[in-house]
Order: structure tokens, then sequence, then C-alpha cells
């Protein structure tokens, strides 16, 4: 296969755009991506100065290109990130593959029409990522001065995200949304594209209502205690408590050695697993292991606590939930459920500081509304006099998604009913849409470490390296996992998150490509180590 002929366009020059188009150019490819932006990166493109990485540093890296020796932070802030992902689009030629200020405004099938495709009982025609050579993708492409291009695809590559384009605004009754309010509302997508100066300067000297709990919410509160301090504190209005936590260490254990090894995931029932897997989850999940050291004058003392699986949990939660309680800001699910749905925040630098000196006063409301001076929330009857509000509310994903295509078909199965997580054959390919993958919606522990290992496993399909099931095999796949995260991730299940599995979810792709999954040396390192970005560097995917 001449893989130069073969034209693959890759939509987003984010953590995932970078990762597929170079391993595609490192098998012979030579892919277009297209940026809506002027500067790649992602979401790391525009954010607020306080923000940093959220995965320890060792964990956010790509397998062949370290961290430079003088970051030496475990949260790497925002500007050093940026700079590494330039880095490695120079390092590895992807810089030239980028077309900036290219956006794509919808995307077509030609050449099959949908009943034909409806029918298919192999992925594509024949279950090969270039299908049977009779469709292809038609992409509008809008430039920076709005003029509009078509262009032809054997292969698209959506790595377009789920946290940024198409903001999460709550629905209000008529008159009690931002219409009825008489100063600024903005979403912090906005605020984050204004600029750290201009933004603080906006805010200086206003009374600022922030809404959310999260990320973006906690680093743009964060941002208006710094500039207006106790003069005009920074109101967040909180209506789901999550766990924030001030890192990954709970009484001097990282919590990873608790749940990131392939001992933790034993305790786990897993998708696809068989009968041994499934009698061991049942059987350990009742007795298991925490091993935690200590160490006191020299004295290494080791000891270890027999407890069933929730005690991981309760370990960890004793120790974050210590400053939470006294602002009532403890959540109703456990850190097992939100590791398992990665609803996790870092607090930014001085969080607590913040709340105890009243620069930042927190807000608990399910509910709230607007009106002409400011915010209302449930059960009082004086607003939050404000002059600013700003959404931290999150993303629509899933629209971000189904808004790429101009077929109502391929629209109507894009993202799967609001009952079901979207239908992603190894998270990243829709078993009714052909030679189209996604890279970057199903969430881990470390999306760029993940990402990158779904973009290595896609390079080796499109150059052949292996078939994918026929339909009905990757639709009973996709429904296990789905099953898998309902039980542990529970509401939240929409998120298709790996957390808590992402060395069985890697294994799959390792067997895919035809390497060992296995990646440690030695039982005990196989069993208890922590797997990272570094455990597959050197794989070397064989064609089946």
């Amino acid at each position: 296969m001449a893989m130069e002929k073969k034209h693959v366009v890759i939509v987003g020059a984010g953590v995932s755009g970078l990762a597929a188009c170079k391993q595609l150019l490192d098998r012979g490819f030579r892919p277009v991506i297209f940026e809506a932006d002027t500067v790649l990166g992602g979401v790391w493109a525009h954010v607020p100065d306080c923000t940093s990485l959220q995965t320890p540093r060792p964990l956010y890296q790509y397998s062949d290109f370290p961290w430079p020796e003088t970051v030496t932070e475990v949260f790497p802030d925002h500007r050093q990130v940026k700079t590494y992902l330039d880095a490695y689009a120079r390092h590895f030629g992807v810089l030239d593959c980028i077309r900036f200020g290219h956006r794509v405004i919808g995307m077509e099938y030609d050449g099959v029409g949908e009943e034909t495709m409806a029918a298919w009982e192999e992925w594509a025609g024949n279950g090969k990522a270039f299908g049977t050579g009779a469709g292809e993708w038609r992409l509008n492409v809008a430039d920076a001065q709005g003029r509009v291009e078509i262009h032809k695809a054997d292969f698209v590559i959506l790595c377009i995200g789920r946290f940024s384009g198409v903001p999460n605004i709550p629905t209000f009754p008529e008159g009690k949304g931002p219409e009825a309010f008489d100063g600024l509302v903005i979403h912090s997508m906005d605020y984050a594209k204004m600029g750290t100066k201009k933004g603080q300067e906006m805010m200086k000297g206003k009374r600022v209502t922030v809404i959310g709990s999260l990320k973006s919410a906690l680093d743009v509160a964060a941002e208006c205690a710094e500039v207006n301090g106790t003069d005009h504190p920074c109101t967040m209005v909180v209506r789901t408590k999550h766990w924030i936590i001030p890192d990954y260490v709970a009484w001097g254990v990282h919590i990873s050695k608790l749940y990131l090894n392939r001992f933790a995931e034993l305790l786990i029932h897993k998708p696809g697993e068989g009968f041994l897997l499934w009698i061991l989850a049942t059987v350990l999940t009742p007795l298991c292991c925490i091993h935690v050291y200590f160490t006191i004058s020299d004295i290494d003392i080791f000891f270890v606590i027999c407890a069933q699986r929730w005690l991981f949990s309760k370990f960890a939660e004793s120790y974050y939930s210590i400053p939470m309680k006294k602002y009532d800001m403890v959540p109703d699910h456990s850190l097992f459920e939100a590791l398992a749905t990665c609803l996790i925040a870092i607090t930014p630098k001085d969080h607590y500081k913040r709340l105890e000196e009243g620069s930042i006063v927190l807000k608990k409301s399910k509910t709230f509304s607007f009106c002409k001076d400011g915010v209302l929330v449930e059960g009082e009857s004086s607003p939050i006099k404000s002059d600013i509000v700003i959404f931290g509310t999150g993303f629509k994903g899933d629209d971000k998604i189904k808004n790429v295509f101009t077929s109502e078909y391929f629209r109507s199965i894009a993202i799967g009913s609001t009952s079901s997580t979207v239908p992603l054959y190894r998270q990243c390919i829709n078993p009714k849409i052909p030679q189209l993958a996604v890279i970057g919606y199903s969430e881990s522990i470390a999306n760029l470490y993940t990402s990158e290992l779904r973009a290595k496993w896609l390079a080796h399909f499109l150059y052949g390296g292996f078939k994918l099931p026929n339909v009905a095999a990757m639709q009973k796949d996709i429904f296990e996992w789905e099953k898998c995260m309902k039980r542990y991730s529970g509401r939240y299940f929409r998120r298709s998150s790996i957390g808590l599995l992402h060395i069985w979810y890697n294994d799959q792709l390792c067997r895919d490509m035809g390497c060992n999954p296995r990646r440690k040396k030695g039982f005990f390192a196989e069993l208890f180590d922590i797997y990272g970005p570094g455990d597959y560097i050197d794989l070397h995917p064989k064609k089946q």
C-alpha cells in the first residue's frame, strides 16, 4: 500500500491530533491537520493564567519525548505544557502538517448511500481502514477570511476533544436567565480567550460570581481572588460537590499505588473478562491489600491492611476530606467513583487560604436564577450582587462531535442516545460510520498518554496491520464497556471514562497490534508497579 497516496485528514491540533499525526508520519503517511486556531495545543492554547496540569507530569508525556530536565514540577503550569507540545510538534515534523486558521465546518461521506451503509455487516464494507474504495469524505473547510474550500479525504480522524468549542450553558425559565441581568455574562472559554491581561482588567474592582466547582471554575475564581482580594470577594456558586484535592498523595501514600496497577484492576469487573478473572474480581473485592510504607528515624515500617475495595476510597477520603469538611464541600459520591469517572480537580495554589481569608466565598445551591442585580440562589431572598457572572460549567462534547456532520443520518448515530455511551469501538471507531475515527473523546487518568496509544493503534490499522471485527461484534464489545461504565461511573457514565481500567484497555489495543500487553519485567513488577507512557515506547506492532 502506498501510504503517501492515501489522503488522511486530522481535525484538531491538540494533544490527540499531534499524536495521531506523528504516528502516521512514522508509517509513511502524509496527513494534513486542519486547526481552527492560530496556534496548536487544543485546550492548552487558551487557559487562565493559574492553570496547571491535573495529571502528574510522568503520566502526561509522549512515550518517546520526555519532558526536559528543567521541568521538575509535579504539575507543570500551562506555559510549560504549551512549550512541551510545541517542541514535540517541531521535533517530529508535525508542525509542517498543520494548516492553522482552517476550521472544518461540515463533512459528508460521498460515494455510498445511507441504506447501503446501514446494511453493511463489515465496517466500511470490508472491515479495512479505507473500505472498499467506493466512498470518501468531503470536508467543508473555512479559512481565516471565511473562504470555504472543499477537501477530499480517504480517512478522517476527529481530534476535536470535548473540553472546548461548545459551552455548556444551563437553561432557565423565561425571564430568569442571563437576559434578566444588567451585568456581563460570559463562559470561562470566553474569559480564557481574552488573555491574562485583558481578563484581569475586566475583573478588577468588580463583583464577580463564578458558576461551577470544577477546574475551569476554580481557576477563574483563583484569578479573580488574586486581582481583587477581600475588597471584592469572588463568589462561587456550587451546584454539585466534587472531590477537589491538592495532589494525589494521601497520608503519605500516592493513590496511584492503590488504583493504577494490575493488582488494583483485579478487584474490578472488566468488559470481556473470562471466568477466572470474574472469580478473582468477585473473591478479591472483599480481601485486598493496601501496602503502606512509613519511614521514622530511618526505620521502614511496613504493614498490610486487609479490607474491602471501598476502604481504598475511605483511606484517601479521610485525608482529603479534612479541609473540605470545614466548608461543607465533601461530595456525596465516593473517591472511587470520582476516579472511575475522572471527575477530580486539583486545587489552584492557595485555594484554601483564599477561602480562609474570604477572597473566595462559597454558595451551595442546586438551582439558581438571574435577576437585575445578580444571581438568586436556592433558599435566599436576596441576590448575590454581581457585575460579572462567569459560567465555569464545562462543555457539550457530544454536540461538538455531532455538529461536524452535515448528514442527519450520521448526526443521529454519532453520539448514541442519552441512556447509552457514545458508541465507539476501542473508544475510537463508530461501527456505523466508515473511514473515520475519534481520538480524545473518552477520558482516562492521563488523556495525552491514552491518546498516544490510541494513535499507535489507529496508525497500525491504517497501515493494514489488522482488520476490524464485524459490526455486530464491535457493537457487542461497546455494550460490554458501557455496562462497566454504568457500573462504576454511575450517573456520569456518559463521560465514557476508562479511569480505573486503563491497563485492561491498553492490553486490548496491544493485542490488536500483535504486541505483548505485559510490559513489565518480573511477576511482582507486573502486578504492583504503576503503568505509564514509558511502558509502551518499544511497541513493535505486527501485521496479522
